[in-house]
């Protein structure tokens, strides 16, 4: 019963912050997993896709219901390349799975690229202000963004994470609000692409989702309470969530980085 009550909770907290953020959820979730270390990388990597997609569908369902117009011109090539690379994140992660045979080393070259990603990130968000930001237009480039975004989001089973709302700022100058609509219905599109592909392969029986239920009913509440948060908080608030969000990842990856060392 306790096991019940702590993935719940993981799940309320991640999927909250996620969808208020647009950083997914999977971003909090996938480490956290990590440190419990009770499933296999894959197994952790299934968990967390199903439950940040039940997040995404309750957020986006959230917004469209508080009458948030959403920038279609970006949102649907963005969202037709995460389809593509959640695919091909989720190949990558099998192949790497199978040529390690070995979870300790999974795990640490996920959190390590994680880690480096989200520092990266931090910074370029301490300092955004004095960085120039593009206007792309091309939907070549569009498309082609949202596969690298939905290809990392399933590779590192995180969901998007930080990378998916400081690259929309960066390549199409939108505000951090819009970003976050546009990040969360990205990290939707990825995570479908990348189940149905679990689907396809080897199915879901071979996991262990015993924690599945109690997680996707976290994420629900997670996601309703995410979207409400991320309409009425300025956008000076959301963006110093992210960033703590961000340290808070930071010290479970560096956590996990030295106990896989070990």
């Amino acid at each position: 019963m306790i096991g019940y009550i702590l993935y719940f909770l993981i799940s309320v907290a991640a999927t909250l912050a996620g969808s208020m953020t647009g950083m997914g959820g999977g971003v909090i979730i996938k480490p956290m997993l990590d440190i419990i270390n009770e499933f296999d990388v894959a197994t952790i990597g299934v968990l967390s896709s199903m439950t940040v997609l039940s997040m995404t569908l309750v957020s986006v369902w959230t917004q469209v219901r508080q009458g948030v117009v959403f920038n279609l011109d970006i949102t649907i090539p963005l969202a037709i390349g995460s389809v593509l690379g959640g695919s091909i994140g989720q190949y990558l992660l099998v192949e790497l799975i199978s040529v390690l045979n070995n979870n300790r080393l999974v795990l640490l070259v996920q959190n390590a690229i994680l880690g480096t990603l989200v520092i990266g990130v931090f910074f370029y968000m301490l300092n955004r202000s004095k960085i120039s930001t593009l206007e792309i237009k091309s939907i070549v480039l569009v498309v082609t963004t949202g596969i690298f975004l939905g290809a990392v989001s399933a590779f590192l089973g995180i969901g998007g994470g930080p990378l998916n709302v400081s690259l929309l700022i960066i390549l199409f100058s939108l505000d951090i609000k819009t970003a976050t609509i546009c990040s969360v219905i990205i990290i939707m599109f990825a995570q479908l692409s990348n189940l149905f592909q679990v689907a396809a392969n080897t199915g879901f029986r071979v996991y262990d989702l015993s924690m599945l239920l109690p997680m996707i009913i976290g994420a629900t509440i997670g996601g309703f309470i995410g979207s409400w948060l991320n309409k009425r908080l300025s956008e000076k608030t959301i963006g110093i969530c992210f960033n703590g969000v961000q340290v808070l990842v930071f010290v479970f990856c560096i956590y996990n980085i030295i106990t896989n060392l070990e």
